[in-house]
């Protein structure tokens, strides 16, 4: 056990730099499919609930009626299940301006990994891709608050639904509680990096 202890301590920069290369592997790969339509139209919800994103889609405000007749969220009538493809609601993506935000918003979220990963080399650029993405991952977390697919519905069925809404997630919000783990690790990222820098700095 004592040697153990005495590896990892040994090791514990080697797993900064783990953190930075697993940070930069999640950030370049969900920051790439972003240029896809169905991972574009998967954050519809979050960013249209979003106090603080909304403004980058047209339609965030507009509501429409169901088969229902109930007045709902326009966007809950144009989803496509992944890997199935609808013209009409791929047109009203493309008037909501849905890909082209998610085609800047993979482009930023790949260079913050980018970011992230320059960090072994370079402290400074390091500190500011991990302060990127604790903030990145603050405003993913808001989510939590704002989005309501984040949480299971109560869609019914052969006796009443007996978990649903908070805290019980759905796989959305399984995905976004996640993003604590990211949060962490943008900022151990950023200390270190600057601990490096401060050593420069004397």
């Amino acid at each position: 056990m004592k040697s153990l202890a005495f590896f990892l301590a040994s090791q514990q920069s080697t797993f900064i730099n783990l953190i930075r290369i697993s940070i930069f592997v999640v950030m370049s790969w969900i920051g790439g499919l972003k240029a896809f339509h169905y991972e574009a139209e998967g954050i519809v919800p979050f960013v249209t609930n979003s106090p603080l994103m909304s403004f980058f889609y047209n339609n965030s405000d507009k509501t429409a009626l169901n088969e229902k007749g109930e007045s709902v969220a326009e966007y809950t009538l144009h989803k496509n299940p992944e890997g199935k493809t609808v013209q009409k609601n791929i047109d009203w993506h493309q008037e909501n301006g849905t890909y082209l935000f998610s085609y800047g918003l993979g482009t930023v979220i790949c260079i913050i990994g980018l970011f992230v990963l320059l960090g072994i080399w370079f402290p400074k650029i390091g500190m500011i891709g991990g302060l990127l993405t604790f903030g990145m991952s603050l405003v993913t977390l808001s989510f939590l608050i704002t989005t309501p697919e984040v949480y299971v519905p109560n869609l019914g069925g052969d006796f009443p639904t007996p978990q649903f809404g908070f805290p019980f997630l759905s796989g959305a919000g399984r995905l976004v509680l996640k993003d604590i783990i990211m949060l962490a690790g943008g900022l151990i990222i950023a200390s270190d990096s600057a601990r490096k820098l401060t050593k420069n700095y004397s």
